[in-house]
């Protein structure tokens, strides 16, 4: 009988009842949450469920995140920076620079919508973060997840703030068709939201080539630190463009696009342990995101409508909040918001100028960061 009631009691020490506590079973709901988010309503799937399933895990058992443990190997490329660097050449892949070479203007809604970005900053020292802490949270306002990452991980935020950081940025990126429509509306009027833009003229091969390539030069020069992903981003489209290498096109832009989230996506919400994420400075970086966000979109609306005015009704301030770089779920909103004003209204391929230079805008945004505080 003892035997048989020590052999019981190991089992139950063995389960995960024995070690949860009120935080974890917090979090495995808010797991659900986003599993449910992502499958039932389709926010941002491909990012969500393996966060989400990640998650899931490390709350019900902690030491698959700890050394040793499978997510811990997938999570030091994170912080290496090596998996945000291959999204990178993955979305230069997949992605048309077509709208932004035929309208170079679009270069400056993405930069304006930067500015989301640079006030987080601001907000952030005051609420008592560190310079450095400060840059890494500010940067959720790009909506770019692997950005987000990237710099956290080159601050030596891997340990502390990653986790909330990339939670924060990845779960914004798939509400941008919820947060995104009330600012656009909020800031134009119905006649603008109406304005049709005229056909961007048709962009050589030879444009498309030549672009990734000066924009490398130039940009690298500049700022050295955005190396790892401008230069791959650009890498990723020279592959596109080029023509010459298809294989490798396909392989950037699919099976290694993938692989990669697969492996980001889950050591990224295996950070959010109950222990790490049910703090104060959470809360804080959640809502400090939101506000560089909301202000990102809103910057980008607004100087939509300088344009408009500077150019006599020629742009939509609509395609302005699409300087966001969340690629191309923004340029969609855009698209949509436009068309619930004028169903014959085509603003996609106009948002996708913006929200490429988003992109470039982020990317460089973190290297001047990175420049700031002397890190490589």
């Amino acid at each position: 009988m003892e035997y048989i009631t020590s052999t019981l009691q190991n089992l139950a020490d063995q389960t995960a009842f024995s070690t949860l506590y009120w935080g974890n079973y917090v979090m495995i709901l808010v797991a659900l949450v986003f599993l449910y988010l992502a499958i039932a309503k389709g926010f941002e799937p491909l990012l969500l469920v393996p966060i989400a399933f990640g998650m899931l895990l490390s709350n019900m058992f902690p030491s698959i995140i700890e050394e040793g443990g499978l997510l811990h190997y997938f999570y030091l490329l994170d912080e290496a920076s090596i998996l945000p660097s291959l999204i990178f050449l993955g979305v230069g892949a997949m992605t048309d620079f077509g709208p932004l070479i035929a309208n170079p203007a679009s270069f400056l809604l993405g930069a304006a919508a930067q500015f989301g970005i640079y006030a987080a900053y601001f907000f952030a020292i005051f609420l008592g973060f560190s310079g450095k802490e400060a840059a890494a949270i500010s940067i959720i306002g790009g909506a770019d997840g692997p950005t987000s990452i990237f710099l956290a991980g080159k601050l030596g935020m891997g340990g502390t703030l990653m986790g909330p950081i990339a939670v924060a940025a990845y779960s914004y990126m798939s509400l941008v068709p919820v947060i995104q429509p009330p600012f656009m509306k909020l800031f134009t009027t119905e006649k603008e939201r109406k304005i049709k833009m005229g056909q961007l003229r048709p962009v050589s091969k030879l444009e498309k080539i030549l672009f990734p390539i000066i924009v490398t030069i130039v940009v690298v020069l500049i700022l050295p630190t955005t190396a790892p992903l401008v230069g791959m981003l650009m890498l990723g489209n020279l592959f596109r463009e080029c023509g010459v290498v298809k294989q490798l096109t396909e392989t950037a832009s699919n099976a290694l696009m993938y692989i990669v989230v697969i492996l980001l996506g889950t050591s990224v919400g295996a950070t959010t342990t109950a222990q790490a994420f049910l703090k104060l400075s959470t809360l804080k970086i959640v809502l400090l995101g939101l506000i560089a966000f909301i202000i990102g979109t809103s910057a980008g609306v607004l100087f939509g409508k300088l344009m408009c005015w500077i150019t006599k009704g020629k742009v939509n301030p609509l395609i302005g909040s699409a300087g966001v770089s969340a690629v191309p779920m923004a340029a969609r909103v855009s698209q949509k918001v436009g068309a619930e004003a004028d169903p014959t209204n085509f603003l996609l391929m106009h948002a996708m100028g913006p929200n490429v230079a988003g992109v470039v805008g982020t990317a460089v945004a973190a290297g001047t960061f990175l420049a700031i505080f002397g890190v490589k």
